[in-house]
């Protein structure tokens, strides 16, 4: 039986060829062989989401996954949220609503609503708290994440309203 496999795979838009030992979880090739430390490695057992990665599009433990299972796949850290050194407006969100104290929690957070952020969906606030409910954080609270996420979701649907022309330039609704 081999040890090693050759994978090929994009980590935020960059692809990567590289020969992996079989046990290789995708968490610790992130971490040790690409050199991007923002993947957090927590209870190691996919409970608390510290280590949420996108997997094409889907939010996904990388402490249960092996480097080996994503060969021909697109991955997404926390790295590959800011475009040419600026911020996303997840991110921006969380400084602006002090959604992080320690930061450990901070990128499985940012890579779970993303997911959500990406699907474009209207959610409310009890569905949102469902939604990242995988993620655990001993700091925050939670509400100032919460916050951050909403606010970011709602601005998606008042610019789609503003472009559709149910917005009028005062924010009030055209009939």
């Amino acid at each position: 039986m081999a040890t090693t496999k050759d994978i090929r795979l994009k980590v935020n838009g960059v692809e990567y060829v590289r020969s992996v030992d079989v046990r290789t979880l995708l968490l610790d090739f992130i971490r040790e062989e690409l050199q991007l430390t923002g993947t957090h490695a927590g209870c190691e057992h996919g409970v608390c989401g510290a280590c949420t990665v996108l997997l094409n599009g889907k939010s996904v433990r990388s402490c249960l996954l092996l480097a080996a299972q994503v060969h021909r796949e697109e991955v997404l850290t926390v790295e590959g949220l800011a475009t040419n050194g600026q911020l996303s407006k997840l991110q921006n969100a969380f400084w602006k609503h002090h959604a992080l104290q320690c930061g450990f929690c901070t990128p499985g957070f940012l890579m779970t609503a993303q997911e959500l952020v990406n699907k474009g969906e209207e959610i409310g606030e009890e569905d949102l708290r469902e939604a990242l409910a995988g993620n655990l954080c001993r700091c925050t609270g939670y509400q100032p994440i919460i916050e951050a996420v909403l606010e970011v979701l709602s601005s998606q649907f008042l610019s789609a309203d503003a472009e559709s022309g149910s917005i009028d330039s005062t924010g009030g609704c055209s009939a």
